[in-house]
């Protein structure tokens, strides 16, 4: 790992991620370098394959994503130290138990028993020096004949300072402990790991109209949620949100809830044992930390995470509509011969037939002696005459005039326009995970009659092409068309669809 150190990187994290992903060490080093100093995942796909030993934009991806987790986590952890060695509350077994935790809800759930409160029912009792109580009632729950009521009769204060110091009888005191031991349930991370899984595969949204707004005008938008109820995990995400802003504007009350009786079910089966006195008022604790800590606590996360996942989904609707909406196919369905420009890589050339899937692709190299020109000159006039090629579509990145300029110098027939794509996008969407998903899928660029194209170049020439006859998938980045000055193109620019000359995303 000294070459992981000479990259100034975290060597846990790289070694971590290294383990997870099933990669060289190097290989995650290498790239959290190159994307610590500004490099995109298309770049270090496309152009630095010989620093990340081949990493594709998946991996590399992966690393990005996990690489942020693991630093948000050692700056959550770090926070937490400090917060528990100002205030004299680190030992080594916190420490362990912290350095451990791998998640943030883990972490969160470790940090719980000591993070700052404010003044509860258990700050109270344990200033009336309660907790001592509490403590032998959670150490006797095993065993036989102990004498609880003799046990808090000895913390029965009638002399205190101050009458809210004051402890009148054993109850009090019992209560008092209870409410300790209430707390200490509601901060275990067990159960609220427990809960927050109950709460998000049982839990059920209850929707309610607000008391006196039956017949408000205003309300009447939202009458089909004046009484609704539907599991949390299968609620629509339209649904959700309609609800939620009905309770914004003061017309709804919308719970979250599992069955009470559940959800206690569960939190005493994780907390109580034994079959005594003291067990039965670990029982009543245990009722009690889930009616007032845990029940809003849990709730407050559901409803946060039903939340995050129903923007999700509409900002996925609302995308799909807009892109139904907006990309229109620039030429129609037509069979186009598809060329992404290079130099030193050579020039990738696909051919698409009219519904967009791959039929050839091949490398013709427009730098070198006359050989290689005879044969990209070959090449592009067989493919135009075997295929029945109807436009060429060619990327406006590096060499793109140079290769304009060749195409035109061939003779190719007058009727078949040139056309230059803008790349913008490109490199990002053929690096892509939707690009990717698609390759193997079908579903969006529907590889069936050729092998699967793995080379993000492959990927970028038949982007091009789609591009043409197709509806674009690139990313919000790509901007708009423009033909060649070419005659061919001049010609026929006037009979091609507007969305052929003009596509904004």
């Amino acid at each position: 790992m000294s070459a992981a150190s000479e990259l100034n990187i975290n060597i846990a994290h790289v070694e971590r991620i290294a383990g997870e992903l099933k990669l060289r060490p190097i290989q995650v080093g290498a790239t959290a370098k190159l994307l610590a100093d500004g490099a995109t995942v298309p770049f270090i796909s496309r152009y630095r394959k010989e620093a990340t030993g081949e990493l594709d934009e998946v991996q590399i991806q992966n690393i990005q994503e996990r690489m942020g987790q693991l630093v948000a986590l050692d700056d959550r952890r770090a926070a937490i130290v400090k917060s528990l060695e100002e205030r004299k509350l680190m030992t080594d077994v916190l420490r362990a138990k912290i350095e451990k935790a791998d998640t943030m809800n883990a972490l969160e759930d470790v940090f719980a028993p000591f993070r700052p409160k404010r003044r509860t029912k258990a700050t109270i009792a344990k200033e009336k020096g309660l907790e001592p109580l509490a403590d032998f009632i959670e150490q006797n729950v095993l065993t036989n004949g102990v004498d609880l009521d003799g046990e808090a009769a000895k913390f029965v204060k009638l002399d205190a300072e101050t009458d809210e110091l004051k402890v009148k009888d054993a109850a009090e005191a019992l209560a008092g402990a209870r409410d300790i031991i209430a707390e200490r349930i509601s901060d275990t991370a067990e159960v609220r790991a427990a809960l927050r899984k109950l709460f998000a595969d049982n839990g059920t949204v209850t929707s309610k109209v607000m008391f006196g707004k039956e017949e408000d005008p205003e309300a009447q938008k939202f009458r089909d949620y004046f009484d609704w109820t539907e599991p949390v995990k299968s609620i629509p995400s339209h649904r959700m949100l309609a609800i939620r802003r009905g309770e914004k504007e003061g017309f709804l009350l919308m719970r979250i809830q599992p069955m009470e009786a559940e959800a206690i079910a569960l939190v005493e089966r994780l907390t109580v044992k034994g079959n005594n006195a003291c067990s039965a008022q670990v029982k009543l604790a245990a009722q009690d930390a889930y009616k007032r800590l845990l029940s809003s606590s849990m709730e407050t996360e559901a409803r946060l995470e039903s939340k995050k996942k129903a923007d999700a989904e509409a900002v996925k609707v609302f995308a799909d509509n807009l892109r139904e909406l907006l990309l229109a196919a620039p030429l129609g369905q037509k069979r186009v011969l598809g060329i992404d420009p290079g130099f030193r890589t050579g020039c990738k050339v696909v051919v698409l037939d009219a519904q967009g899937q791959l039929v050839y692709n091949d490398v013709i190299y427009l730098l070198g002696d006359g050989n290689s020109l005879m044969h990209a000159k070959t090449l592009l006039l067989n493919l135009i005459e075997r295929f029945k090629i109807q436009a060429i579509a060619i990327g406006n990145g590096t060499a793109s005039r140079e290769t304009e300029m060749f195409v035109k110098k061939i003779g190719v027939p007058s009727s078949i326009p040139v056309i230059m794509v803008n790349e913008s996008g490109a490199s990002i969407y053929s690096a892509s995970e939707v690009a990717r998903a698609a390759s193997s899928s079908g579903k969006v660029v529907p590889w069936r009659l050729t092998p699967m194209p793995t080379s993000t170049r492959l990927r970028t020439s038949i982007w091009m092409g789609r591009r043409s006859i197709q509806r674009c998938q690139c990313p919000p980045a790509c901007s708009s068309w423009s033909f060649s000055a070419g005659a061919s193109a001049a010609s026929s620019a006037s009979s091609l669809p507007v969305a052929a000359v003009f596509i904004r995303l």
